[in-house]
């Protein structure tokens, strides 16, 4: 497997790999990893559909990109991830995977018609007292001394951020800026977390610094995730006769790791309460999906709380990686990101609306018709004096096919979970739906009179835990996360969010549809290049355009330093004089 840059290898069709007539392919799990290393096998490894198969433990494909009316409960979105114009693999997928509403189109095609003809952006970013402006005004309100913490983390080498929390490298300077706030809340990023992930995000999104404010760097699909995404790639696979297996979990894996080749031996499987094994030759590949960000998950409903289970659940992602990490060091280290659920976990709700009284406190504050069909919110609105840290959104609607044209399904998210409300004197984890739709129309503006009233009859409202959401974001260093396809391997590769690839940033669904996309060109030689990680950040630039934007467009003649600093500065802009380098210092604002 090797990295390529440009469309020569984007428009080419590999050969068909030596003798992959003769392999078959085990995938363990159908979230959006496993189901594009299927892709990749029939569309660029040439395998026979019938010689893929999907283990699935749950009844329906998807993990965590999901989005289902549930009878009885309502609709139910866990989460969603915003997308971008340089998830080069992912777009390298979809443009040969046909629409659902139309199979002479791709679905790459109908999300960039959509995203052309209505782009994203947001007109409030962030709410206060109620449902207030919070007049962030696109500003980042970063001080010379923040932006320097920022720059001194972007600059540092891996190995010095090994197992180093955010808080090692900002202090408040940070902390209390708008910068942290757009920041922690559109990714999810507690002060706790990874401080190499955070210069990850920072070094893979440079080109979109500033599009974080009003949210124009993003994308969205039309509908949830689920119906965009899954549904047309389980479509796609299924004609070419891939075999999905629900309701079989993996329990475990057999590797034989005896001198310097690696083998997977052995697939122990459930199903239907009759457990059974798979023998497995070099032929036969395994691709297993470790770990699990949705593991653990509950839902409540109106009317009763969603429970915090963070209990390592028998046959779950957690307890399938820690049998395989156990047979050999190079299989990573799951404890490093499930040891803590209280560090990892956050909620979401999704409400529905029954009827129009809680519509124009969302068009206030939106400054759109959420009924138009096209972009609403624009990405989250945070509620910055929420305690809950809440934050909530409407993507276009409706977001779901069968949703009446008269419903709004707004998603609804919290990070700190243990904190009472600012209504709700009580933590989110311990709300009912009602509960947590009173506590989000409090912050929308709703006379108190009127809260518990429009919670109970203008809404339903389907709460969900996750304890381990935010469980790739923890602390680590290298090796704790496994090699998409470890030294020695000759038959199985890791997915997903917990296996390791260069540069790429987790929680995006580019960065599943990668790791399934270099194991499988790995694993069977496929002769074509998987686009490398859009190079933004070796772009002069996209680091001129951000260092300007980040400093809410100061130049650099403004920055606060000795006498001795503004004299050397004087003298340097000097002796760039009618060059090229002042034309592009000016250009990007920075002189």
């Amino acid at each position: 497997m090797y990295y390529s840059a440009g469309n020569y290898e984007a428009f080419a069709t590999p050969k068909k790999p030596a003798n992959v007539d003769g392999k078959s392919a085990y995938i363990v799990g159908s979230g959006l990893a496993a189901l594009s290393a299927a892709c990749y096998l029939v569309r660029d490894a040439q395998m026979k559909g019938e010689h893929v198969h999907i283990l699935e433990k749950d009844p329906i494909p998807g993990g965590a990109c999901d989005g289902y009316h549930y009878e009885n409960l309502g609709y139910v979105m866990r989460g969603g991830r915003e997308m971008d114009n340089h998830f080069e693999c992912m777009w390298d997928l979809f443009r040969s995977i046909p629409s659902i509403e139309d199979e002479n189109h791709t679905v790459l095609d109908e999300y960039y018609w959509l995203n052309k003809a209505d782009p994203n952006y947001s007109l409030c970013r962030a709410t206060r007292n109620r449902g207030e402006d919070a007049h962030t005004d696109g500003k980042f309100g970063l001080s010379d001394k923040a932006a320097m913490e920022i720059m001194n983390l972007f600059m540092s080498p891996d190995e010095k951020l090994y197992d180093k929390k955010i808080t090692d490298f900002f202090d408040d300077e940070v902390l209390n800026s708008n910068f942290w706030m757009y920041w922690r809340t559109m990714f999810a990023f507690e002060n706790w977390h990874s401080a190499l992930e955070m210069k990850r995000y920072l070094q893979r999104y440079i080109h979109h610094i500033g599009g974080l404010p009003d949210f124009t760097a993003l994308r969205f699909t039309r509908y949830n995730q689920y119906e965009s995404m899954i549904l047309p790639m389980v479509k796609y696979l299924e004609g070419f006769g891939v075999q999905f297996h629900y309701d079989t979990k993996v329990t475990n894996i057999a590797f034989d790791c005896a001198g310097s080749k690696k083998q997977a031996t052995r697939i122990d499987i459930l199903h239907d309460g009759q457990e059974s094994s798979i023998d497995l030759t070099e032929n036969d590949l395994v691709f297993i999906t470790n770990g699990g960000c949705v593991e653990n998950s509950t839902l409540g409903s109106q009317d009763t709380p969603a429970e915090f289970k963070p209990e390592i659940k028998e046959g779950g992602g957690w307890d399938l990686w820690r049998k395989i990490a156990a047979q050999d060091p190079s299989f990573g280290h799951p404890d490093k990101f499930c040891y803590d659920p209280e560090l990892s976990n956050w909620m979401s709700a999704t409400v529905t609306t029954l009827d129009q009284r809680i519509v124009p406190y969302i068009k206030k504050i939106c400054k759109r018709d959420p009924f138009s069909g096209k972009v609403v919110t624009g990405g989250i609105v945070t509620v910055t004096d929420s305690n809950w840290l809440l934050s909530w959104t409407l993507n276009r609607q409706q977001q779901f096919r069968d949703q009446p044209k008269d419903q709004l399904c707004v998603w609804v998210y919290s990070l700190f979970t243990d904190k009472p409300g600012n209504y709700i004197k009580k933590p989110m984890r311990d709300c009912t739906g009602k509960e947590i739709c009173m506590e989000w129309l409090y912050h929308l503006g709703v006379p108190e009179d009127q809260i518990e009233d429009m919670a109970a009859n203008s809404a339903n409202t389907v709460p969900c835990m996750m304890p381990y959401i935010d469980a790739f974001f923890m602390p680590r260093a290298a090796g704790d996360r496994p090699d998409i396809v470890p030294e020695g391997a000759v038959n199985f590769a890791f997915l997903g969010q917990f296996a390791e690839t260069a540069r790429d940033t987790i929680f995006t669904t580019e960065y599943s549809i990668r790791t399934g996309m270099e194991a499988v060109y790995t694993l069977l030689n496929v002769d074509r290049g998987v686009p490398e990680v859009w190079g933004s950040v070796y772009d002069i630039r996209c680091l001129l355009d951000a260092t300007v934007k980040l400093r809410d467009g100061r130049k650099i003649t403004d920055m606060e330093m000795p006498l001795v600093g503004k004299l050397a500065m004087k003298e340097a802009l000097k002796k760039i004089e009618g060059t090229e380098v002042e034309k592009l210092l000016k250009e990007y604002n920075v002189i």
